[in-house]
């Protein structure tokens, strides 16, 4: 499923449906209806999310389903992506299946040097050219500035310590760092096991603090789009 259609799809159940609906068991008996029982799983895993083990953090997202078989990021994000990367070493941090990364340096003209994705649970082998590194977010295996351009899409929401994240983000980029993450709202069930939510982009620009000079955030579909240099 495209990230366009689901967007048109949480238009209805996170604008549409009233939060008294949206927590109620009434919905949950329908979410459970089209995606089994899983949906008690996830409320489950954010309630416990302080408590969690590493073991049983990475064993949910071994088991969640994918709702997108490609990339998380909408046409109109990964053009925007594509448009604000700069140098010659890139990285994405979350890359999935590599999809956005490969994606992103055809766009771009493929310039670069070197291309690296890192994810929590990494392909075992390096997918065309890019070379794919099993890490966390909250601790990169890179030097201070190593990288021209970092990418992280759709993984902050899933950080408990979002911070200590967009503090390695910054780390290791040298030149331009772009953030993509979706704008919703906290309901108690959801179809992903988000830990932070972000419901405008300026709820985002908080979580970014400091901000410098040179930044942007705006609102592309249902994503809001971060970049600073």
């Amino acid at each position: 499923m495209k990230r366009e259609t689901t967007n048109k799809i949480r238009f209805i159940i996170e604008d549409i449906f009233p939060p008294v609906l949206r927590d109620s068991i009434f919905f949950k008996w329908i979410a459970q209806a089209a995606w089994g029982p899983h949906i008690s799983a996830l409320s489950e895993f954010r309630k416990n999310a302080p408590f969690l083990s590493e073991e049983e953090y990475e064993s949910l997202y071994r088991d969640h389903p994918r709702v997108h078989d490609m990339t998380d990021n909408s046409e109109a994000c990964i053009q925007r992506i594509a448009e604000e990367v700069v140098g010659n070493s890139l990285l994405d941090v979350g890359c999935g299946t590599g999809f956005l990364l490969k994606r992103v340096v055809a766009l771009a003209g493929n310039r670069f040097e070197r291309v690296t994705g890192t994810d929590l649970i990494a392909p075992e082998e390096d997918v065309d050219n890019i070379e794919i590194v099993t890490a966390k977010i909250e601790s990169l295996p890179f030097t201070d500035n190593e990288f021209d351009t970092v990418i992280c899409t759709h993984v902050i929401e899933h950080i408990l310590d979002y911070r200590q994240a967009i503090a390695e983000l910054r780390r290791v980029c040298a030149r331009k760092l772009i953030i993509v993450v979706p704008r919703e709202r906290e309901y108690r069930y959801t179809f992903n096991p988000h830990f932070n939510f972000f419901p405008y982009p300026e709820s985002f620009l908080r979580a970014m603090q400091p901000v410098p000079a040179d930044w942007v955030c705006i609102d592309i579909g249902r994503d809001i789009f971060y970049c600073e240099s």
